[in-house]
């Protein structure tokens, strides 16, 4: 039985793909929904190019110079305590060679 019922499921899949059908899509609308108001979009305000590149530059201009000034006095805060060093170990040279 199942012998009977498979070939003909499959002959009729095989015509199911063969035969190129065209379904017609139309585009309509409703009168209710043409008929509906909508609402209106809010008027946003816009940023502007010279307000955001302004902000955006100090914003990156006081960033560089944060970061420069905490390098620059780390390097001042090294080379100092090596000044420093170098003046003990030679008041300790003298002390020991004299």
């Amino acid at each position: 039985m199942a012998s009977r019922i498979l070939p003909s499921t499959l002959r009729a899949f095989s015509r199911a793909a063969t035969k190129p059908t065209l379904l017609a899509r139309t585009f309509k609308t409703s009168s209710q929904l043409l008929q509906t108001p909508s609402a209106a979009i809010p008027l946003r305000k816009p940023v502007g190019a010279f307000r955001g590149g302004m902000l955006g530059f100090l914003l990156g201009t006081t960033t560089a110079g944060a970061g420069t000034y905490y390098y620059i006095l780390n390097e001042y805060r090294v080379s100092n305590e090596l000044l420093t060093e170098d003046i003990y170990v030679r008041e300790l040279y003298e002390r020991l060679c004299i």
